[in-house]
């Protein structure tokens, strides 16, 4: 299928238009982040704080979205969030995904005992939930955005490779594989030129997926104390400088709800739209699912 295909097909499907709005949606945001939300220090993820009180402001003409608790501004974290989802989200996909590709492509076209090898080291990997993985991960190297980045990297490779392995198990045995070894092809050039490309697409849809889910993870990991430091520009941060106030105050338990709607709704968007261009991709790409 050609790229022309597949832009006909995506402006074709609901889901992809959905999706591509709200990503570029955020795109836009966290492109134009240094203009609406000016930073005036050295670190422009970390967010302005306007004082120590603990309870949370409302929105207000100086504060858009209003405060978490010790007064850290939700608007600025919102909008430099946006370019750090945008930051953990690709970053680690893309990592994850070349080892991915290096073993699991390693694997399936070398068999025997290089097979066996990288597969149970990816078994191994697998037999510990990933979140839990990450976690330890993660508080071995200490609270730090980088850290996290790794601990996730680390824990997201195992499928991409056993899936571009099945990939290369099912391609490199096809005709025209055979046909370019029985001309003389090196096993480079049939890897990369032949095998390859006719594999991807199972890793392309997982990989459109997967960016939601690692911000969701990222998101999970800085609530508890294990990814970015306080008062980082990162979603995951503001919800868990917001979590002592989801009940509200005494007689209103709605008092405070900017204080979680606000990150909330941003995390959920961001995910629900790469599941929706996941999804599209999946319908377009895979043809094993497409209805007869």
């Amino acid at each position: 299928m050609s790229i022309k295909d597949i832009i006909s097909k995506a402006f074709g499907s609901k889901n992809a238009i959905a999706g591509l709005i709200i990503v570029v949606f955020f795109a836009l945001i966290a492109l134009f982040a240094p203009i609406l939300a000016p930073s005036s220090g050295r670190d422009a993820y970390q967010m302005p704080q306007g004082g120590y009180s603990i309870e949370p402001q409302a929105p207000n003409a100086q504060h858009y979205f209003g405060t978490t608790e010790n007064q850290y501004d939700l608007y600025y974290g919102i909008v430099w969030g946006s370019r750090m989802a945008f930051k953990v989200g690709i970053t680690v996909v893309f990592f994850a995904l070349l080892i991915g590709i290096i073993i699991g492509g390693a694997a399936g076209f070398a068999g025997g005992w290089t097979d066996e090898i990288l597969m149970r080291l990816t078994d191994i990997i697998f037999a510990v939930p990933s979140m839990v993985l990450a976690m330890v991960i993660a508080a071995m190297l200490g609270r730090d955005l980088d850290n996290m980045m790794i601990a996730l990297t680390v824990v997201s490779w195992p499928s991409y490779a056993r899936l571009v392995r099945g990939g290369v198990l099912s391609v490199k045995e096809r005709e025209f594989v055979l046909a370019a070894r029985a001309l003389g092809a090196s096993s480079l050039r049939i890897f990369l030129k032949h095998i390859m490309p006719n594999a991807i697409y199972p890793v392309v849809i997982m990989a459109s997926l997967d960016i939601g889910y690692i911000v969701l993870t990222a998101a999970s990991l800085s609530f508890l104390g294990l990814g970015s430091p306080v008062g980082t520009a990162d979603w995951g941060q503001l919800v868990a400088l917001s979590r002592n106030w989801i009940l509200g105050g005494h007689g209103n338990p709605f008092a405070y709800w900017y204080t979680i709607a606000v990150p909330g709704g941003a995390l959920l968007l961001f995910v629900l739209a790469w599941n929706l261009l996941g999804d599209a991709f999946r319908d377009i790409l895979d043809t094993s699912s497409r209805k007869a």
